[in-house]
């Protein structure tokens, strides 16, 4: 099965689909690896000047999948991404679509969970149905946002927002996230509105747009130091006991919580 389909038409707009309907488009390592090559992809074909992305079965994402994250064979590369230097796959994977010359469209039903959500921030303009339901959900896992998402939910909605969202993983609607600023728009059929918006797009200068957007995302450039933070405070989680009692106090809410690190 692909993971990731790429479909591109005569106007040049590309249609990038999640594709792994088995289990909600949730993102293993294999899915992430393939986000960044069809971005890739994506870039070096100068013919492309729109895309759209969006999730196959009526679901944008369910967040990462942890039974792939937690398989003994990934644990250490997770690490190593993680401790190198560089942005993590985890980062790339969202914020390479925000880096494209090109405008990129979030088409959102179902759910917009964790990564999924982290991923949807790095577009410029999310459309969503009313019924799409959202979550930063990495704290029910003891766990913290790391794709990127202190770059791209900067002057998106407000900070008390942010944190409240972050500290409480809690699960908001299409409405409420339309009200904080979340999304841009709501419309009964998301795909068919980033459609018609990819048009207006289209009869436009591809130059211009993508000067326009090299010149807004100037706007809200945060130091490369805030990424590094991701990772360092991502790995100490994972390494912490807080993490692994976060894990299993769905099915266990007896459990209790260690003091905190610090």
């Amino acid at each position: 099965m692909t993971l990731i389909q790429l479909d591109v038409d005569q106007t040049g707009l590309a249609i990038v689909t999640l594709n792994r309907p088995d289990k909600r488009n949730a993102m293993s390592f294999t899915m992430l690896k393939a986000l960044i090559s069809t971005a890739k992809s994506i870039q070096k074909n100068r013919q492309i000047r729109c895309v759209i992305i969006t999730g196959c079965a009526q679901v944008f994402s369910a967040g990462i999948d942890l039974s792939d994250l937690n398989a003994p064979k990934q644990k250490l590369y997770a690490f190593w991404q993680l401790i190198k230097p560089q942005q993590s796959i985890f980062q790339q994977a969202c914020l390479i679509w925000q880096q494209l010359p090109v405008p990129v469209i979030i088409a959102l039903e179902g759910y917009c969970f964790g990564a999924g959500l982290q991923l949807a921030l790095a577009g410029d303009f999310r459309i969503t149905n009313s019924s799409c339901q959202f979550s930063i959900m990495e704290s029910r896992w003891g766990l913290v946002p790391d794709m990127g998402i202190s770059k791209t939910l900067a002057d998106l909605i407000g900070i008390d927002h942010a944190k409240d969202l972050t500290f409480s993983g809690r699960i908001i609607s299409a409405e409420y996230a339309k009200q904080i600023g979340l999304v841009s728009e709501i419309h009964p059929q998301p795909l068919i509105r980033a459609q018609q918006l990819a048009q207006e797009y289209l009869q436009r200068s591809p130059d211009a747009l993508m000067a326009a957007k090299l010149i807004l995302n100037a706007m809200q450039q945060r130091r490369q130091s805030v990424l590094c933070l991701e990772k360092i405070w991502q790995l100490r989680l994972i390494l912490g006991k807080n993490s692994r009692i976060a894990r299993r106090k769905d099915k266990q809410p007896e459990l209790n919580f260690f003091n905190r690190q610090r």
